[in-house]
């Protein structure tokens, strides 16, 4: 079992930014999973693995074909308070769930 998170590379976030933008879609792709897909993550470690991609096109084909293999999934939009404009679509989060299924999607995409 794994979490995968996927950041939009074109935006050019800061690094707090960047971090704060990860863990919101880690934390509400978590509240989406099921307890049973949740118990074994966190028994297994709850691995974690940031990734990227070029365009918000590429983000949101992957959160179309993740609804399709029911992965749990949590697209982020950023408040607009500091460095994007209110609504900006930053980063997906997926799973926790099995490997295999995630690696579907983001197997062949570049760590960040």
């Amino acid at each position: 079992m794994k979490q995968v998170i996927v950041v939009r590379s074109d935006l050019k976030m800061g690094k707090g930014k960047l971090a704060a933008q990860v863990a919101h879609a880690s934390l509400e792709a978590y509240k989406k999973a099921g307890k049973e897909k949740v118990r074994v993550w966190e028994r297994e470690g709850s691995k974690k693995i940031v990734v990227k991609v070029d365009s918000l096109e590429e983000l949101l084909d992957l959160e179309r074909k993740a609804k399709e293999l029911k992965i749990p999934n949590a697209l982020i939009r950023d408040a607009g308070l500091t460095q994007l404009e209110e609504g900006t679509i930053t980063c997906l989060g997926l799973g926790p769930d099995e490997d295999e299924k995630i690696d579907r999607l983001t197997g062949k995409l570049k760590l960040l």
